[in-house]
């Protein structure tokens, strides 16, 4: 895997996690990652965009699915999707992912950007249901889109990490994993870009502990 380079001035703690972010281009050659990104749209059956929390009703600005192995519970979905079991294909790229990362993944999360106006917004995965060290690996299917990092910070920290945003070019085929401990310094999102127009599928492998 090529390691993204840091072009952080944060503290030694924080610049150390970067180098816990890798991509491997081409992970799916094209021919076959488009092939996948035209059977997950047509196989999924995405679900509306709109949920409700505590009697707010909310517009997600993507669509996602969730599919969990028997008896995971991951908070931050059961909020919003119903858990769905393991698809064929979703197994097989599965069983792919593992196999290269040397990680066990027992759940994964599917979005589907549908165009440039669908994003995710600053976050990081550190829900207490995948431990204290989570290990995720990311898969990008169709459109090209950028991802952002910037590392994690409160009030006037937050505003320095604002000026400190490492960018790059996610393309169909990618694999992206963010590495144990990356989530306690970072976060990250996928900007709106109105001038894209075609889709782009991300599934985000993730070890979710047992109940």
């Amino acid at each position: 895997m090529n390691k993204l380079i840091p072009s952080f001035t944060a503290s030694s703690t924080a610049s150390s996690a970067i180098d816990r972010l890798s991509v491997m281009s081409d992970f799916y050659p094209r021919a076959e990652s488009e092939e996948l990104y035209q059977r997950l749209r047509q196989q999924q059956t995405w679900p509306d965009n709109h949920y409700e929390i505590a009697g707010r009703r909310f517009r997600l600005p993507r669509l996602q699915t969730w599919h969990a192995d028997t008896g995971i519970v991951y908070s931050y979905s059961n909020n919003l999707l119903q858990t769905r079991p393991w698809t064929a294909l979703l197994l097989s790229i599965r069983r792919r992912v593992e196999q290269r990362v040397g990680h066990r993944f027992n759940a994964v999360l599917v979005n589907y950007y549908r165009n440039g106006e669908d994003y995710v917004g600053w976050h990081s995965d550190d829900e207490r249901e995948m431990g204290a060290a989570p290990v995720i690996a990311s898969l990008s299917l169709g459109q090209a889109r950028v991802f952002e990092v910037r590392p994690l910070g409160n009030g006037a920290c937050r505003s320095a990490a604002a000026g400190n945003v490492q960018s790059l070019t996610l393309h169909s085929g990618d694999l992206l994993l963010m590495e144990a401990g990356f989530q306690q310094h970072w976060e990250h999102r996928v900007p709106a870009q109105d001038a894209v127009t075609g889709g782009r599928i991300n599934l985000t492998f993730r070890y979710v502990l047992p109940p």
